[in-house]
């Protein structure tokens, strides 16, 4: 699609990043699709996803762990596109223990994906959206990134800080056509929720429902998870000329977790 404008989505092969892929691509996006797939299983998303809304897509598979595989991930990205104008941060891994029994390697991996790579990732993008004057940098935080929970020491301190850059990048650029928001999603109904789920009704021995709802109302007030295509409109709305105003903010879909 010629003067379409192209997006790169982390962690774009499955739940909330396919999500948000998907309704990009419906408005004539290209887009730049990521994660950690097969590059066969990777090419036929694209191909999927290209052929449904008509827009061009390209898979990549770079560990976002790895500075120089996100560096690369971009260089390849322009290569077919003239650069990246929205850049969508979603991917994160999570582990939950005790400050005093987390493990070392995955405090550090959670740390490099889900913080880290925010960094690196805006870094690459940032030049092409100043040259022209205009970019949208959207970064999916969590309500972790504005409250804390118990045994998320490295996921919780992540997403502060994610939320705390993305400040940092809307001020920046303030004045550049370039806007830095975050999104910090409640409980939405991925696969990895449903695992969490599946292991409450094991054991304590309840429904599928009964745990569900004990999940999310041990902390959210709403006892409803969001859909992934909801946080996929957010991400359409904060990309529009309407939000052209708004950059630097902080945005829930929490269910009125932190208005407790």
């Amino acid at each position: 699609m010629k003067n379409a404008k192209t997006a790169l989505v982390t962690g774009s092969t499955s739940g909330i990043g396919l999500a948000i892929a998907e309704k990009l691509a419906s408005q004539g996006t290209n887009l730049v699709i990521n994660g950690l797939l097969e590059q066969a299983q990777g090419h036929a998303l694209a191909q999927s996803l290209s052929e449904k809304y008509q827009v061009e897509v390209l898979f990549d598979p770079a560990n976002l762990a790895h500075p120089e595989q996100i560096e690369s991930m971009f260089k390849r990205a322009a290569k077919t596109f003239s650069g990246i104008d929205i850049l969508v941060n979603n991917a994160g891994i999570q582990h939950t223990a005790p400050i005093e029994q987390f493990d070392n390697a995955k405090y550090q991996a959670i740390i490099a994906v889900n913080l880290s790579s925010v960094f690196y990732a805006m870094k690459a993008a940032l030049p092409h959206m100043q040259q022209q004057s205009w970019g949208r940098i959207i970064n999916i935080a969590s309500v972790h990134g504005l409250v804390a929970s118990i045994n998320k020491s490295a996921y919780v301190a992540a997403k502060h800080g994610v939320v705390g850059m993305t400040k940092v990048a809307a001020l920046e650029n303030a004045n550049n056509g370039i806007t830095a928001n975050a999104i910090c999603p409640g409980w939405v109904e991925t696969p990895l929720i449903q695992q969490q789920i599946d292991d409450i009704a094991s054991a304590q021995k309840l429904s599928f429902e009964q745990a569900k709802g004990q999940l999310i109302s041990a902390k959210q007030p709403r006892v409803e998870m969001a859909n992934p295509a909801h946080i996929g409109d957010l991400v359409l709305f904060l990309v529009s000329d309407a939000a052209q105003g708004m950059t630097g903010t902080s945005l829930p879909i929490d269910g009125a977790w932190t208005a407790q």
